[in-house]
């Protein structure tokens, strides 16, 4: 396993692996890998000839408010993790190496990042869609590997990429999750105890939603009420949103025809947790 930490090396492995017809599968990360990160780098070892897991908390995509210098990290348990599952290279730029001074371009996706997270966290989606077309120029990739749990990310980045025409594919795979339904996540570190037994309720939630769904219901009011029920059930989680959205263009629904997603946003303590399901 190759770790590289410049642009310029990264370009020449997957030059290289190009070069001889070789095709590479990247999966783009913040770090402090759990079993859902580690379910993309198999797939994309088992995709491609090539497979490349980056690593960068990227500053960027968070608020003045938020947990950028508390995000948790572990990179040389990240880089045993890779290593178990034959990774080819990790790719672990530093902030100087991904915006050296004066860097003064960036990457705005509009429509789809005006709802949901894109209200909540202003510039989010500014942030990571700046780093991700940035980690795409220096892995250059033939397929790049997303978690569904992470929805909105996935349209705005499938957005970018069409938007663009970049020459490579954007892989979602399902959400992975712990046995009590909790979808992997590294903010769940943050957890405690009582805060960790609290949390499968959002999942609850959503598959209690999604039942109403399965039997007939179509009134997107009617199937965000029921997660706001069954969350304001639990007094140690706080809900922020609750909508059901057209599953490409985000926008919001009233009444479900085909392809809607149903994503939640919730507060447990101090950490901010998000899931989704398709209807």
């Amino acid at each position: 396993m190759k770790i590289i930490k410049s642009i310029s090396e990264m370009q020449a492995f997957s030059c290289e692996a190009r070069s001889t017809g070789e095709t590479i599968g990247f999966v783009p990360t913040m770090g402090y890998l759990h079993e859902g990160h580690m379910s993309l780098a198999r797939e994309a070892k088992a995709k491609n000839a090539k497979s490349v897991l980056s690593i960068f908390v990227n500053p960027t995509q968070f608020g003045p408010s938020e947990d950028f210098a508390a995000y948790p990290r572990d990179m040389d348990g990240d880089l045993e993790k890779c290593e178990k599952a034959r990774v080819d290279a990790v790719f672990v730029p530093d902030a100087g190496e991904m915006y050296p001074d004066g860097f003064s371009t960036h990457v705005d996706v509009a429509g789809v990042t005006d709802v949901m997270e894109g209200i909540r966290r202003p510039g989010h989606f500014r942030g990571v869609a700046t780093v991700v077309l940035k980690l795409f120029n220096a892995v250059m990739p033939d397929r790049a590997y997303f978690g569904q749990k992470d929805y909105q990310q996935t349209v705005v980045i499938r957005r970018m990429t069409r938007d663009l025409n970049l020459d490579m594919e954007v892989v979602v795979m399902p959400t992975v999750r712990d046995p009590d339904g909790l979808a992997m996540s590294s903010r769940n570190a943050y957890l405690s105890g009582p805060e960790r037994a609290a949390a499968p309720v959002i999942y609850k939630a959503l598959s209690e939603a999604g039942k109403l769904y399965n039997t007939g219901e179509r009134s997107a009011g009617v199937i965000a009420a029921k997660v706001r029920e069954v969350i304001g059930g639990e007094p140690m989680v706080n809900i922020e949103y609750a909508e059901v959205s057209d599953a490409e263009t985000l926008a919001p629904l009233r009444q479900i025809q085909t392809g809607a997603v149903l994503a939640v946003a919730a507060r447990i303590g101090k950490t901010r947790l998000i899931d989704n399901i398709l209807l």
